[in-house]
């Protein structure tokens, strides 16, 4: 009996011991994991705080934007002034922390009084694609002669432009995608920061790139060449995959 006893204590000690040495092992695992998801959370967060000032303050002076918009020959948009916007967040689950899933800045542009172009019929179609993709509002009505043949397609197109900045984390690879649509032309790109790189000073120069008073915020981060998102790290291994 006491052999029995003493055979179930030394077996429940070794449980023990070896279940007790694998959570500290994946504790210790997890901890720079957490910490790497927290420092991009915060720095996204301040981001959107700082942004959030900038724009309400921008919105109040509504200073001209130093960019000419052209949309190939059809129209050309130069220093439209800047009108409003605001910045949204959204958050999600991950490895058992709340992170933001991205931080995205809307703003808008006015330009001069409507622009009013009268094409041929073939050439409509053509102009009304380029249209769409550059999210300008507009209204297209055909001019018919007295036969009540199509002569002419008629555009008028409102010139406030719609920009905006979205900041997307990959946080496995521990980078931020930031997507600038409309921001000094009639284009996207996106850049790939480190996530410390966005600090006050990158910021700074994103506004300034968006009033068109110097495109250093272009110069500090490569292009990036966009991976698929949808991958989570898992807790008991490195996000520096």
């Amino acid at each position: 009996m006491d052999v029995s006893n003493s055979s179930k204590s030394g077996l429940l000690d070794a449980l023990r011991e070896k279940s007790e040495a694998l959570r500290a092992h994946d504790s210790a695992a997890r901890k720079p994991v957490e910490e790497a998801l927290k420092d991009i959370d915060r720095e996204l967060w301040s981001a959107f705080r700082w942004l959030d000032e900038a724009l309400r303050h921008l919105e109040v002076i509504r200073p001209k934007v130093g960019h000419c918009f052209r949309l190939g020959s059809i129209l050309t948009i130069e220093q439209p002034k800047f009108d409003r916007g605001f910045v949204s967040f959204r958050r999600r689950g991950l490895a058992g922390l709340e992170v933001i899933d991205h931080v995205e800045m809307f703003y808008r542009m006015e330009g001069p009084e409507p622009i009013i172009l009268r094409l041929a019929p073939a050439a409509a179609s053509g102009v009304e694609e380029r249209l769409r993709g550059s999210t300008l509002q507009y209204k297209y009505q055909t001019e018919n002669d007295e036969k009540r043949i199509v002569r002419y397609g008629v555009f008028r197109i409102e010139t406030g432009i719609a920009a905006s900045v979205r900041f997307e984390p990959d946080y496995q690879r521990q980078v931020v995608h930031v997507t600038l649509r409309n921001v000094d032309r009639f284009e996207s790109v996106t850049l790939e920061f480190q996530p410390s790189k966005l600090d006050v000073s990158t910021l700074e120069d994103l506004v300034k790139f968006m009033l068109g008073e110097a495109n250093t915020f272009l110069r500090r981060a490569p292009i990036a060449m966009l991976r698929s998102r949808h991958i989570e790290p898992s807790p008991l291994r490195s996000v520096r995959a």
